[in-house]
């Protein structure tokens, strides 16, 4: 009966995934296609593409919080209902709106949208996992959902020429009405949330241990390293990779008797990633569930994404180039994987909720950052070198930190607490 239950929660876990990936086939589809046919939606100018864009993350870290609130009140079942109605009615509005005023407020929408399933995602996590598995439930959930992203780039993108941008608009948020009653089979029914009680009842933390902003100090520190991850990783590569493609091999390139512009092999390349990431987040979450924890691995991808950002602002031969990219985008991924899961380690003997709503809102806080910072690094005069050269230091002294970290806490002997977060 308990192999039974597990395989539920492990279930579980999958469903909400996926739908998360449902909701995000809208989004991901605006990224390829409002720069395109902006003007069919009633914009004037790329700068608002531009806003429309970078709005709902912006949003998210006022109604992170707001949404942590509402699930302390609210069924689970019920938060992810409405995550999964606003997308409906977010997506279908991207091929119905036209004008600036109504694609600002479907951008809030869906900004609400995300804090829900995002936060509804993590919870799940949390309520199905134990110390033996939260890394792998952690790896899956991040994975899964990312294939949202996949289909909406690649999948709007070719649907977009087939229907136009209207239709696959519509179609999307048509596909999404699956997301309700996948919801309601696969997340039961309870009076509330257990986050905020589901550290006393997991955890065998009974020493107190002190506290900084109402966390640990572990948990304060878990939570600026995940803002600055995003801020290099979500943020500042994300948004910068194509432009370093173009400085190294220019605005096309030819391959046989084919020929394709850089942007469009940058788009590739972040889609290899997420095509990957149901398997190697999954696989980089089990292995840091074993005996040694997740900090090895953690300190490892830290220093292959030091060496990367150092390398990839240099010219290589292309394939050399595309090699180390697709290598620190694996290191990215594992670093995503097990800042998440360190962070929900240390919810145990917490108030999780709390915990992991703070978490979000420093999430969106460094992942928006990072594009607005490196370009206007590169306004200044900074260069491509400066600017990678700049984040590998913030990795090393990453790097060093928790190093520093991971001895201190064997020499104390607070390894003992069963943490995952601990070696």
């Amino acid at each position: 009966m308990k192999e039974s239950n597990n395989d539920n929660k492990n279930k579980r876990v999958t469903v909400v995934a996926l739908v998360t990936a449902l909701c995000l086939l809208g989004d991901s589809m605006l990224y390829v296609a409002l720069p395109i046919f902006y003007k069919q939606v009633g914009l004037q100018s790329l700068w608002e593409v531009g806003l429309i864009l970078s709005l709902n993350r912006f949003v998210r870290i006022p109604v992170n919080p707001l949404v942590g609130f509402m699930y302390r009140r609210l069924q689970l079942r019920t938060g992810l209902f409405i995550s999964v109605i606003l997308a409906i009615i977010t997506t279908i509005g991207y091929g119905v709106g036209t004008g600036l005023v109504i694609w600002i407020i479907l951008r809030l929408l869906w900004g609400i949208s995300w804090s829900f399933l995002r936060l509804g995602g993590f919870f799940t996590v949390l309520d199905a996992s134990t110390d033996a598995n939260r890394g792998e439930n952690m790896g899956r959930y991040n994975g899964l959902y990312r294939l949202g992203s996949l289909g909406g780039m690649i999948g709007g993108g070719i649907l977009v020429t087939i229907f136009g941008f209207h239709g696959t608009a519509i179609l999307f948020g048509v596909i999404m009405i699956v997301g309700l009653p996948l919801v309601y089979m696969a997340v039961p029914t309870v009076a509330k949330t257990t986050t905020a009680t589901l550290s006393e009842k997991n955890s065998p933390v009974s020493v107190p241990r002190k506290m900084f902003f109402g966390f640990t100090f572990k948990a304060v520190t878990i939570i600026a390293s995940g803002m600055i991850l995003a801020f290099l990783i979500q943020g500042m590569f994300n948004s910068s990779i194509s432009l370093v493609m173009s400085m190294h091999f220019g605005e096309e390139i030819s391959f046989l008797s084919w020929t394709i512009g850089i942007t469009a092999l940058a788009g590739i390349l972040q889609g290899v990633r997420w095509l990957w990431e149901p398997y190697l987040a999954v696989r980089m979450g089990r292995w840091s569930d074993g005996e040694r924890g997740r900090m090895p691995l953690f300190l490892w991808s830290l220093a292959i994404s030091a060496v990367g950002f150092i390398m990839i602002p240099l010219p290589f031969p292309m394939a050399i180039w595309i090699g180390i990219t697709l290598v620190v985008m694996a290191a990215s991924t594992a670093l995503t994987t097990l800042v998440d899961a360190l962070t929900s380690d240390e919810a145990q003997g917490q108030d999780a909720n709390k915990l992991m709503t703070t978490y979000t809102v420093f999430l969106d806080f460094g992942a928006a950052m990072g594009p607005l910072v490196s370009y206007l690094l590169f306004s200044l005069g900074g260069t491509v070198f400066h600017v990678f050269l700049g984040a590998a230091i913030i990795f090393v002294l990453l790097l060093i930190f928790w190093t520093l970290a991971q001895r201190w806490e064997r020499s104390s002997g607070s390894s003992g607490d069963g943490s995952r977060a601990s070696v």
